[in-house]
């Protein structure tokens, strides 16, 4: 079987909703029944991808499992995933029930990003959830315990001892119910820096980079995020897992076309036009910028773009506030006249096969 890999691109969205000067999101049921409206309307594009980020305790998207099994019942060939979910906040056998259902719901198609999460709006927003570190743990520890557990429920793992009233054939541990086939392997986790993505790659996960990373080694961001990837992928050969990772890089890309883009993105092509260094989480980061112009000038630019080069799927932030239309507007000028240049072509066959390579 050819298993050349072809560019994906999908969307992502922040999920914001309130009622701000312009905004079409006014309420979290407009972020909601939005959300599911864009992901069909991607669909019909030829879109890879429809991805949402989860935060607590804002005014965005935070219960993603509901939605993404939105999508799943109106789509049947678009992923559907995040990036991320905070993983301090999860219990995890509860959220593997969840990931199965909805990825049965979909029929394969879930790509769950997963990590130790961003700063949050809350001091303590685990804690109020009822997440503890143990003793001798940090947050990110915690975080990754909670990961293990989850991938360990989700591969079918007993994790629960069986009592009088177990029905399961008599097991000693119960597993998780439902299972989902091949979701252990779609697991992505999204990672701030190069040492992070090694760990990831030790563990078996998916690699999924965000537009900054918490160091900073002065060359420019996608130069920086290319040899994350690299070092991603070596020690993944190194490791043997026996499949294909897969890796993705976000990118804000904003084709200015229309007198209501240069409204709304005219003066960000002139300020955001470059890397930005600063402090997240008390960490010296190095920011992406963001792509703003004309659609001939983009489509050079991220073709020239190290880490876009490198990763087999972009993911595309969207202003979810400014309404369906517009995005849907947005991403068929991304589709038509920029990603053709860095190898995409529309989806019209169904989700990636996990046994695919780049070249």
């Amino acid at each position: 079987m050819d298993t050349t890999f072809k560019k994906r691109i999908g969307f992502l969205s922040f999920g914001h909703y309130g009622t701000g000067r312009g905004s079409q999101t006014a309420t979290a049921r407009d972020s909601l029944h939005q959300a599911i409206d864009l992901a069909v309307a991607a669909e019909d594009l030829g879109i890879d991808g429809a991805f949402f980020r989860v935060h607590h305790f804002a005014r965005q998207q935070a219960s993603p499992f509901p939605l993404m099994a939105a999508i799943a019942a109106r789509t049947s060939r678009i992923e559907i995933g995040t990036g991320v979910i905070d993983m301090r906040y999860e219990n995890p056998l509860y959220m593997a029930e969840q990931a199965a259902a909805t990825d049965l719901i979909s029929d394969g198609r879930l790509q769950l990003g997963v990590s130790r999460g961003s700063p949050e709006p809350a001091l303590n927003g685990a804690a109020d959830f009822g997440y503890h570190p143990e003793d001798g743990e940090t947050v990110a520890d915690m975080a990754r315990r909670h990961t293990a557990r989850f991938r360990d429920a989700i591969s079918g793992a007993g994790v629960a001892e069986s009592g009088e009233h177990a029905y399961m054939g008599g097991e000693r541990l119960l597993r998780i119910e439902p299972q989902a086939p091949g979701l252990s392997q779609r697991i992505w986790w999204g990672a701030g820096s190069r040492a992070t993505a090694v760990w990831a790659a030790r563990q078996g996960m998916n690699l999924m980079s965000s537009t900054l990373l918490t160091e900073d080694t002065g060359v420019p961001f996608d130069q920086l995020q290319a040899e994350q990837i690299q070092l991603f992928r070596d020690e993944w050969a190194a490791a043997g897992h026996g499949f294909t990772p897969r890796v993705s890089v976000s990118r804000s890309v904003i084709p200015v076309v229309d007198d209501v883009d240069r409204m709304y993105f005219g003066l960000r092509s002139q300020a955001d036009n470059r890397d930005q260094v600063g402090t997240i989480d008390g960490f010296i980061s190095r920011f992406g910028k963001s792509y703003v112009g004309s659609p001939e000038v983009l489509a050079e630019e991220l073709a020239a773009d190290a880490a876009v080069q490198a990763a087999d799927t972009v993911m595309l932030t969207v202003p979810n506030q400014l309404g369906v239309e517009y995005n849907v507007k947005m991403l068929e000028n991304i589709a038509k006249y920029i990603a053709p240049a860095i190898g995409w072509s529309p989806n019209r066959m169904g989700p990636v096969d996990a046994s695919y390579s780049v070249d």
